[in-house]
C-alpha cells in the first residue's frame, strides 16, 4: 500500500497554503489600524432594559461627533418610507450621548422591546437609519402609510405596521 505525503492538517500537498501563495509580501496590504482614519458609520445597541427610556450611543460614536455635537437627531426606519422621527439628544460632558425625547414614540412605533438589537447606519447631516431585530436574532420589517410626512409632532405617533 502506498502512503501519500499529507500535512498535518490531512490536506495532500499543494493545498491549503491560504491566500498569497508562495510568498513574496505585497504591497497592497491595508495600512496598521492606528493609522487609518476613524469613520464610524454604523453601530449597534442591545435593549437589555427598558426599551422606553433614554438609549446610550457607543462612546466611540459621539467620539466621531466630537465638535458636532446635534441637538437632536432623526431617526428613519429602514423600509418604513420618509418618514424622519426627531429625538433629541444630550451629552453628559463625559462622552456619552443619549438619544433622548423622541426616543419613546420611534420604539413605541417600532416594537422596540426587550432583548432587541438596534442597528444604526449614520447617512451624515443628522440622520440615523435604524434596523430592529428581534430576539431571535430576525429583522423586522415594517412599512409605512405615511405619504412623506415628517415627525413635528411628538403626540402624533402613528406606528409602522408590521406585514403577517
Amino acid at each position: 500500500m502506498a502512503s501519500t505525503s499529507r500535512t498535518r492538517t490531512g490536506r495532500g500537498r499543494g493545498r491549503g497554503r491560504g491566500r498569497g501563495g508562495r510568498g513574496g509580501g505585497s504591497s497592497s496590504l491595508p495600512p496598521p489600524p492606528s493609522t487609518l482614519p476613524l469613520i464610524i458609520e454604523e453601530f449597534f445597541i442591545v435593549i437589555y432594559e427598558d426599551p422606553l427610556v433614554k438609549k446610550a450611543l457607543p462612546k466611540k460614536f459621539a467620539d466621531y461627533l466630537d465638535g458636532q455635537e446635534p441637538a437632536k437627531v432623526y431617526l428613519r426606519a429602514a423600509d418604513c418610507g420618509p418618514r424622519l422621527w426627531t429625538v433629541e439628544v444630550l451629552f453628559d460632558g463625559q462622552g456619552w450621548m443619549y438619544l433622548d425625547k423622541g426616543w419613546e414614540n420611534f420604539a413605541i412605533a417600532h416594537g422596540v422591546d426587550f432583548g432587541c438589537f438596534v442597528h444604526f447606519k449614520y447617512e451624515g447631516d443628522d440622520v440615523l437609519t435604524v434596523k430592529v431585530f428581534d430576539g431571535t436574532m430576525c429583522r423586522k420589517y415594517y412599512y409605512s402609510d405615511d405619504e412623506g410626512t415628517d415627525d413635528e409632532s411628538d403626540d402624533d405617533v402613528k406606528p409602522c405596521i408590521h406585514p403577517l
